[in-house]
């Protein structure tokens, strides 16, 4: 049985879900200072913003073991008496379908403007949640002074939390003009319910085995890419290999010819649960669309999945990164949707 005070997290909890874009919005404007990408939510810095797309190959990515321990670690919520966490009170009180702590990498620093390089360890998915979700909960709750998200300060500084990226990508058929749309369901997801979003999206974590071996951003793409796309399940077990994955195989073909091109686009903070956001765009013939996606489900593990033009507009209700992809996206498309333009291949 639920105790008062937990009945009123909760309550603050379905607040929190009913009103994501209000708040969104509410959350933009504690920081009217800061960069923004390319005129949505979206916060930013401007090394953060690629002049140009390009290829997801030239990031380069660093690996720090003895990385210093975020200063806030939502530790600092407002949590009914018998939680510690923010992850463990959402687990015990009102758990989405999705819902499971796993390895994740943290960013510690990111440049993307001429150099582009990022600098990462290793978290754990509920570290992100028990910051992100908190603030964002604080924020809803209506808390005086609002102390955790003032304890974080900058949100683009990312050594005060842990800080995990997810790679946002906005998928486009290059002949058919249009692109994959997410609406997110606010039952199934612990992040964004409620919004549009563009796909796929997911934390940037390993598959299996040791973190150094899997530290790549088109591995982790790929298997959002059957996950989100095709209804693979999330399972890979011991001894998987992308190189021996038939999926990964077919889609890497396909990236080497250029019928996929994979191209990054910038990185940005959402206002309201501080995720971090990589942005990216593929596009992809609509020949290679067919064989790699002629499965695409309607609805997958985590909301309905539909196509929408390519036309420059933006859905309402969006998520920030999803705005902000599909903004970018557009405002680079002649380079993007040139059919010479080239392949990603390694």
């Amino acid at each position: 049985m639920t105790t008062a005070e937990e009945r009123c997290w909760l309550e603050r909890r379905r607040r929190l879900d009913e009103r994501r874009a209000e708040l969104g919005e509410v959350a933009a404007r504690l920081y009217p200072g800061a960069h923004r990408v390319a005129g949505t939510a979206l916060l930013t810095r401007p090394e953060w913003i690629a002049a140009e797309p390009m290829p997801l190959e030239s990031v380069r990515l660093v690996w720090e073991d003895r990385a210093p321990a975020p200063a806030v670690t939502g530790a600092e919520a407002e949590l009914p008496a018998g939680h510690r966490t923010y992850s463990a009170a959402l687990e015990a009180l009102a758990p989405p379908a999705v819902f499971e702590d796993r390895p994740a990498y943290r960013l510690l620093s990111a440049a993307l403007a001429g150099f582009a390089e990022l600098r990462l360890t290793m978290a754990s998915y509920f570290q992100g949640v028990d910051v992100g979700e908190a603030v964002a909960h604080e924020l809803a709750a209506g808390t005086p002074g609002l102390p955790l998200r003032s304890a974080i300060g900058d949100p683009c500084d990312l050594s005060r939390r842990a800080a995990l990226p997810a790679i946002t990508t906005v998928t486009i058929r290059r002949g058919a003009g249009d692109y994959v749309l997410h609406w997110r369901d606010p039952a199934k997801v612990a992040h964004a319910g409620g919004l549009h979003q563009v796909m796929p999206v997911g934390v940037f974590q390993p598959a299996t085995g040791d973190p150094h071996e899997d530290l790549d951003l088109w591995h982790c793409m790929a298997r959002e890419y059957a996950e989100e796309f095709l209804g693979a399940a999330e399972e890979y077990g011991p001894g998987f290999s992308h190189a021996r994955w038939p999926f990964f195989r077919r889609l890497e073909e396909a990236r080497r010819s250029g019928a996929v091109r994979v191209r990054l686009l910038g990185l940005g903070v959402d206002p309201l649960t501080l995720a971090v956001d990589l942005l990216t765009a593929v596009v992809v013939e609509d020949e290679a669309f067919a064989e790699l996606f002629g499965a695409l489900v309607g609805e997958n593990a985590e909301g309905r999945v539909t196509f929408a033009r390519f036309d420059g507009s933006v859905p309402r209700p969006m998520q920030p990164a999803g705005a902000a992809a599909l903004r970018l996206a557009w405002r680079h498309r002649d380079a993007l949707l040139s059919p010479g333009g080239g392949s990603s291949a390694r």
